[in-house]
This record gives structure tokens, sequence and C-alpha cells, in this order.
């Protein structure tokens, strides 16, 4: 057969490593394809602009467009909604299969993209999308379809994970952490995406979608970032043998009515020190699998960075090239359950409430009381001077309830003139 001509739309950190291995390992690739593996071209803002891998200047082209237009695998590393949903669009309509690690695009306009893919007979591949180099949306996808996925729990963002690391390692406050991410490169000069959550939240959506086999965008995701977790806090869970994560939560949940739904969420948690996901440090990711056959599966590994995103794109790119070579599609959407969303009031949980309340005699019976009145109930109780002497830090934990339950007793306990404030509310996961 003739080569199979892939367009790489980016050449930043991850592009330039996908080019390099491209052209570094071109006989290798061919081999395992059964067919030449060729870079078509590359498509970039700025021709001129420093790079890892010194790209031949003949493929190196500003006009996308045209690019995709003679590609049979299209790569896009540019991220974004546009111009890349357009160049993928209009690289299915060309007969091209594609491969792509937008997460923000597929968290949001997933579905178009199958339906496009579908329609032309190409495949849509998209493995580095979530959690960089490690091996996991095959696996859901493909290893795991003959199985029954119950729950999915992750920490799918390295720069998140690396601040609450040494929040807890070394007790520094949040600015200082997110500062020291800045500074190893974790982080972004705007760390905004991840420490509020958006990225890991498009991540979700498309680790519901493939476990549930159910449409999940990421509008449908609860979103709650780290901004909030403070020292204090993290000491707090530190002193009960937890760690706090910001944690991508998707589950298969019946109601009492024996209908089922899908809860999505992302929020930070407090794990017990014996969950596997809590001894994950720095800025790696993992995923925690749940399933009725298979059990409990983990995968583990670096989320980020260059060469294992890299890893991940080639893979799905060879996949695609050998599907072509064969004259056959790899799987496409199964959205066959479509199970709706359940709101976020309605998800079951449990909390970590911090107070600082007046240092008298009665107070504890106000705080139970307003519990109680919610249907809330307490399984721990800690209380402890606070640092000024002025007065008292109880710190609670609840049995699981509503979430609309528990939030509306946080509420309340605001209103207490006993507690002169609510000094952290963090939801707890896994056995404590």
């Amino acid at each position: 057969m003739d080569a199979v001509r892939v367009a790489l739309l980016g050449c930043g950190v991850v592009g330039s490593e996908v080019a390099r291995l491209l052209t570094e390992h071109a006989g290798e690739l061919a081999q395992r394809v059964g067919a030449p593996v060729q870079l078509a071209g590359v498509a970039v803002r700025n021709p001129d602009a420093p790079r890892n891998f010194a790209v031949d200047p003949g493929l190196i082209t500003t006009d996308a467009q045209e690019l995709v237009k003679r590609a049979d695998v299209v790569v896009e590393l540019m991220g974004g909604i546009e111009p890349a949903r357009t160049l993928i669009l209009d690289a299915m309509a060309s007969g091209a299969s594609v491969v792509t690690a937008n997460k923000a695009l597929l968290g949001q306009d997933g579905p178009r993209l199958y339906a496009a893919a579908a329609e032309q007979g190409v495949d849509l591949y998209y493995e580095a999308s979530v959690a960089g180099g490690i091996p996991l949306l095959r696996p859901l996808r493909e290893s795991l379809a003959g199985d029954r996925i119950n729950r999915v729990l992750g920490i799918v963002n390295g720069t998140t994970n690396y601040v609450l690391d040494q929040m807890h390692r070394t007790g520094a406050e949040f600015d200082a952490a997110v500062a020291s991410a800045q500074a190893l490169g974790y982080a972004e000069a705007d760390p905004t995406a991840d420490v509020e959550g958006f990225d890991a939240a498009s991540k979700a959506a498309i680790l519901a979608s493939l476990a549930f086999h159910t449409r999940v965008s990421v509008d449908d995701v609860y979103r709650e970032g780290i901004t909030g977790v403070t020292a204090s806090t993290v000491a707090s869970a530190k002193a009960m043998g937890a760690v706090i994560k910001l944690l991508a939560i998707c589950e298969r949940v019946t109601a009492a009515d024996g209908t089922e739904r899908v809860s999505v969420r992302v929020h930070p948690a407090l794990l017990p020190e014996s969950h596997p996901l809590a001894g994950v440090r720095d800025a790696f990711n993992a995923v925690f699998v749940e399933a009725d056959a298979a059990g409990e599966l983990m995968f583990y590994g670096q989320g980020a960075g260059g060469a294992p995103t890299a890893s991940a794109v080639l893979g799905d790119v060879i996949t695609a090239a050998r599907n072509r070579v064969a004259g056959s599609l790899g799987p496409g959407e199964s959205a066959y359950a479509q199970l709706p969303v359940r709101p976020m009031g309605e998800v079951v949980t449990r909390y970590h409430v911090s107070l600082d309340v007046e240092d008298r005699p009665g107070v504890l019976a106000q705080v139970s009381t307003v519990f109680a009145q919610n249907e809330v109930s307490i399984e721990t109780v800690r209380q402890q001077q606070l640092p000024d002497g002025e007065g008292a830090e109880l710190v609670i934990v609840t049995h699981a309830a509503t979430d609309a339950a528990l939030a509306a007793t946080v509420a309340a306990l605001g209103g207490l003139s006993a507690v002169s404030a609510v000094s952290g509310v963090t939801r707890v996961e896994g056995e404590h």
C-alpha cells in the first residue's frame, strides 16, 4: 500500500515530540502498520518559532485547511475549540481519520465529532485527552467493553495534584504551592483552567461517556476547584490520617424506583491514607475503576509532558493507520444507554466541616441541633483551641447524606451567633 500520510496540526511541546517519533522511528512504525507512515506536513501559526525538534522546513505550513485535505490521518494538537473543531470536521469530510488530545473540544462537542466520523466512515481517537501517557481510554472503551463499570474515581490533573501534595507535605499555603508549580513548569502563568477544575471537568465528561455508554458533556459535570483549600484544612485532614485530592468522580447510581442515573462531579475530597489514590504524589495522575467482573483496577503514570503525551498520540496514530491499511474502522461512539445525569443536590456524599466557634458551654449542642434539623448524622467531632485563644475550632465529619441536605446544614451553621466562621468544607470519599 502507498504511505499513510499524517498531517500534524500544532508543533508545541507535544507536537514536536510526535514529529520526532514519526521521523526517527519511521522504519519500525512502517513494520507495525504494514505500510510507510509519512509525515505529510506540520501546520503552525509561526514558522520561525523555536521548537524542540527541527522539522524539515519543507513540511512547515501555515495553511492548515489545505494540509488536512491531503492527509490520511490528521493529528490535532492545537487545543481550544476553534479553529480545531472546523479543521477536524474538514479533515473528516476529506476522508481522513483524526487523532486529537483536545479534551475541551471533546468535553463540549464530542457527539458532533463522533457523528461526523461515523458519517464519513473514518476513525476518531483521543487517548491523550485524559491522563496523558496513561493507557486509560482504550481499556475503558475496548478491554472492558464486556463488563459493567460502576465507578471511575481519578486524579486527572497533575497541576492540582502537585499543589495539594505540596500543601500536604510542607504545610504551604495555596498561593505558595501554586508559585512552586509555576516555577517547575507544572502550572501555567494563569492556572485558572487547572485550579478551578475546568480541565478536570472536561476529562470527567469524557470518562463518564465511555464508562456508562451515555452522552455526557462538560455542562453536565458539577465543578469545584481547589482555590478554597487552606493549609488549615489540609492539616486537619492530615491529623485524621487523610489527604485532600482534586477528584473526578463518575458513578452509576440506582434510584429508589430502580432506575439508573449517572453522577459526574469534580471537587476536592478527603481520602483516607489507605486508599490507593492517596499515595499519588507530585504531578502524577491515577484513575481507579470499579467494574462488576474485573473488580478494582488502577491506572497510574505521568499525566502530562511532551514524551508521555506523545506516546499516547502515536499509539492512536498507529491504530488509525493500521485500520486504514486493513480497510477497517475502530469502535465508534457507544451511547446506547442514554442514562440521565443526577443533579448534584441528589448525590449522596459526606462532609468534613471546620467551624470557628465561641469556646463556651452549649455551642456544640446548638451545632448538633442544626445537623439534626437537616437530617444529617454526625460521625465524629473534634475540638481544639484556636491559636489566638479567643475561641475553638470544631471539626465535624458527617455520615452520608444528600449533598443538598449537607449544603443546607452548612448554610444554617453560618447563621448561628456562636459560629464566627465556617472555615472549611470538603467532601469525603472512600472508607474513613
